[in-house]
């Protein structure tokens, strides 16, 4: 017999660097009392690289940056240039993980959300850390629809344009479907005439924030 059954097993450490842009509310006050809800936005393919500017082009860091009282603690990390999000999961929570340590963050109102790539990352991070995220909302982005049940106890609202030529809408469907299927919570906004951009009306949208801050950890059914 040439080969026999082994098991390895040892603990490594890993490091992880990333560049991101951190907005703080007008009104956040290190010292104070007040715990602020958190969102994760994850950027889309054309803002790879090493320059975190870059970021602010589109979503949540625009809206951020026009709004310094944008009422959340925004974390917009940079994917390097030969990256993508799913390969960067270790150091998105980690970053993640740092900022609650350091910033008043409510930690059960995280929410995760992303556009194209950002969308498909946002479907993947929530279903490898199920229960991390208040709600997740990915806009024109997919995933692995064999893993849905992950995303049972997350609130999700997706976001897809009809016309998408970039990313077909069957990607954000799919998932919503599978989702749908084992009783999740899932709403689905279809724009009709809409093509890959799909993200500025929806981040346009107060409604978006309003239904971010109706969920939480401790209690999916909190009034905002």
């Amino acid at each position: 017999m040439s080969q026999t059954v082994n098991k390895f097993e040892k603990e490594i450490i890993k490091k992880v660097r990333m560049k991101y842009l951190l907005h703080l509310p007008d009104h956040y006050e290190k010292e104070s009392s007040i715990k602020w809800p958190l969102i994760l936005f994850l950027h889309g393919a054309g803002e790879r690289g090493d320059d975190v500017e870059l970021v602010k082009v589109h979503g949540i860091p625009m809206i951020a940056e026009r709004d310094p009282s944008f009422p959340f603690i925004t974390i917009s990390p940079q994917c390097p240039e030969d990256s993508f999000w799913n390969a960067e999961q270790d150091g998105l929570m980690a970053l993640v993980d740092e900022i609650i340590a350091n910033y008043n963050v409510d930690p059960d109102r995280i929410y995760l959300t992303g556009l194209s790539m950002g969308g498909y990352g946002t479907w993947h991070l929530a279903a490898e850390y199920p229960g991390r995220f208040a709600a997740i909302a990915p806009i024109c982005g997919g995933g692995n629809p064999s893993r849905i049940h992950e995303l049972l106890g997350t609130p999700t609202w997706a976001f897809h344009g009809a016309k998408d030529d970039i990313v077909p809408i069957a990607e954000s469907k799919k998932m919503v479907d599978a989702l749908r299927e084992i009783g999740g919570n899932v709403s689905f906004t279809i724009y009709p005439e809409s093509n890959h951009d799909s993200w500025t009306e929806t981040y346009d949208n107060p409604e978006l924030y309003s239904w971010f801050l109706s969920h939480s950890l401790s209690d999916n059914t909190a009034v905002l």
